[in-house]
């Protein structure tokens, strides 16, 4: 294993585990701001003035309209899924428990993963669902109905 793949690997283990934490905190944000698209509304302009931070900081440069036109018009409902997922991490996150509903998210990623990457859809290289990548799939759903248990 490479060393570029370890790293990224343990970032993004990192980067789940702010996830977490993450949907405890909007769950605060909307205890005290009495709903839910408080909490994401604070959550996505707190993260874009972040973004526009490390982007000014960095002096990059603007993307050329062109460019903005040749993205297909379907990828743009990624801002979408990203509010959909905080604001329903901020109302189901005090019901189901933070371990339950990251588990629940995971779950769904990694079927949908498994959809994406068995078709090489979105641009992804072509990964097909063998049997051990469905044991692996079958494994995490497991995992969400242990946790789901009272």
């Amino acid at each position: 294993m490479t060393t570029t793949r370890l790293f990224l690997m343990g970032i993004t283990l990192k980067a789940g585990m702010l996830l977490s934490v993450q949907v405890g905190m909007n769950a605060m944000v909307r205890t005290h701001t009495g709903h839910a698209l408080w909490a994401t509304i604070a959550n996505f302009t707190i993260g874009l003035a972040v973004l526009w931070t490390i982007v000014l900081a960095q002096r990059l440069p603007l993307p050329a309209l062109g460019t903005l036109g040749s993205v297909p018009w379907w990828a743009w409902a990624a801002g979408f899924f990203g509010a959909f997922y905080v604001a329903i991490s901020s109302i189901a996150g005090p019901v189901l428990g933070g371990a339950l509903l990251v588990a629940l998210v995971v779950g769904g990623q990694t079927l949908a993963a498994l959809l994406i990457d068995h078709h090489g859809w979105l641009g992804f290289p072509v990964r097909p669902a063998d049997p051990l990548r469905l044991l692996g799939a079958a494994l995490v759903l497991a995992g969400v109905v242990l946790l789901a248990r009272r």
